[in-house]
């Protein structure tokens, strides 16, 4: 289940860049159904989390942060496409989302499912 975990996530992250992009070259059609695929994954990513920490025997902190921020990533990417559909300022949702990012993969690869063990 780790790796259509995986697959999920960076999957979404191509569509939220893909959808990005149609979105500031105007394309709105485009925009709106990778938008809505990405919504899909993100279904898909929150299933595959979930089923793999019904798995783990022990739920510490560091899988209950692991949790929130890879929430917390998803909402910000939401959030930086919602607001630019609005004309809205996305800045701080974009420091956010490679902050919580950048935390939540760092997190993952930690934990004892992951790929490092410091």
């Amino acid at each position: 289940m780790i790796h259509a975990h995986i697959t999920t996530w960076v999957l979404g992250i191509i569509l939220f860049f893909v959808a990005f992009s149609f979105f500031k070259s105007g394309k709105e059609k485009p925009f709106k159904i990778i938008h809505m695929v990405l919504r899909l994954f993100y279904v898909l990513i929150l299933i595959t989390g979930i089923v793999i920490v019904l798995g783990v025997y022990s739920l510490d902190g560091e899988y209950i942060a692991k949790i929130i921020l890879g929430i917390w990533t998803i909402a910000t990417m939401e959030m930086v496409l919602v607001k630019s559909k609005k004309g809205k300022p996305t800045r701080i949702y974009w420091i956010q989302f490679v902050v919580v990012l950048v935390l939540t993969i760092l997190l993952g690869m930690r934990l004892p499912l992951g790929i490092f063990h410091f």
